[in-house]
């Protein structure tokens, strides 16, 4: 299981020009700009987790993305704690 980064729509800004998150990812192709939509889009395939993209946001005051866990098949997990269930996070 590994985390990756997840913008909420309602709370994303970059139909207003803020696109701080795209700017300062490191990993290219991993944050756009969905131009339909008009708000950044991670591409969770290449997503690394660093958490930069949250803490830009969230300096700006945005609070748009948030870290969602994935398990090992790549599939985004729903619920968190959900990880306790792979026998991740109970040390007994």
């Amino acid at each position: 299981m590994y985390n990756v980064a997840q913008v909420i729509d309602e709370k994303c800004t970059a139909k207003k020009g803020c696109r701080l998150c795209i700017m300062y990812c490191p990993e290219a192709n991993c944050l756009d700009l969905n131009v339909t939509k008009m708000v950044a889009e991670v591409n969770i395939d290449r997503c690394k987790g660093c958490e930069l993209c949250v803490v830009v946001c969230d300096a700006a005051k945005h609070h748009a993305i948030v870290m969602q866990a994935v398990s090992a098949s790549g599939q985004l997990m729903a619920k968190k704690g959900e990880s306790a269930a792979l026998g991740q996070a109970y040390q007994g």
